[in-house]
């Protein structure tokens, strides 16, 4: 579960122009994936962990019934004053990402940018778990990951395997899951890979998994 200092340090982030400013656009690789969906004839999409809600905004205004779920209550304001500005409809909840509230075979499309992989190895199996439980079947899941080549990785602590924690680093302070593509791939057994890449983000050496996975019918082996 996320740490109340951790939610506290995203509401002072989204609380001011400068925080919010690098999480207003949609990533191209979200932005890449709606002819697909589109394609599929997708329609109820959830975004885990949506922040202030770029994402959101994006699937809501291409047409998507949206459920918005973050754990920063300040976050979902901004995104709620944002959807209304724009005159978007989409639903807001105030939950994490641990236990999802919505029952089997809810969606088409789930949307975890940046979220999951803050935790140990069983955190994020369990969360991979949740989110093939709400997803329909053939139903797609976007997702990033961090890979060994991340610049983070074995920096700080190390608090579990493959996980570490940078103390005194606001942001680090949270444990970050690294793995490679066998990792990867176990914990999407649940899954059909339909696109792996990766990318890197603006600060160099910043490497990040862009994953998406289609549900198949074989629940995943819960990692520990």
């Amino acid at each position: 579960m996320v740490s109340a200092t951790i939610i506290e340090s995203w509401n002072r982030r989204w609380a001011t122009d400068e925080g919010r400013a690098d999480f207003l656009e949609p990533h191209p690789e979200v932005v890449a994936l709606l002819p697909v969906l589109k394609s599929r004839g997708a329609s109820a999409a959830l975004d885990l962990g949506c922040g202030v809600g770029r994402h959101s905004l994006f699937l809501a205004d291409a047409g998507l019934d949206v459920e918005a779920m973050d754990a920063s209550a300040t976050g979902l304001e901004v995104l709620r004053q944002t959807a209304t500005a724009r005159n978007l409809t989409l639903e807001i909840r105030h939950a994490d990402a641990d236990s999802l509230p919505f029952p089997e075979a809810t969606f088409d499309f789930v949307l975890s940018w940046d979220v999951i992989y803050h935790g140990n190895l069983g955190d994020v199996g369990r969360r991979i778990a949740e989110i093939w439980r709400v997803l329909k079947p053939g139903g797609l899941f976007q997702c990033t990951m961090l890979p060994w080549r991340n610049n983070n990785y074995g920096v700080g602590r190390q608090v579990a395997p493959g996980t570490f924690v940078v103390d005194g680093d606001e942001h680090h302070s949270q444990p970050h899951f690294y793995c490679d593509a066998t990792t990867l791939l176990a914990l999407f057994s649940g899954f059909e890979i339909f696109r792996l890449s990766q990318h890197q983000k603006r600060k160099p050496g910043s490497w990040h998994w862009n994953v998406v996975a289609e549900r198949s019918n074989e629940r995943p082996m819960l990692k520990r």
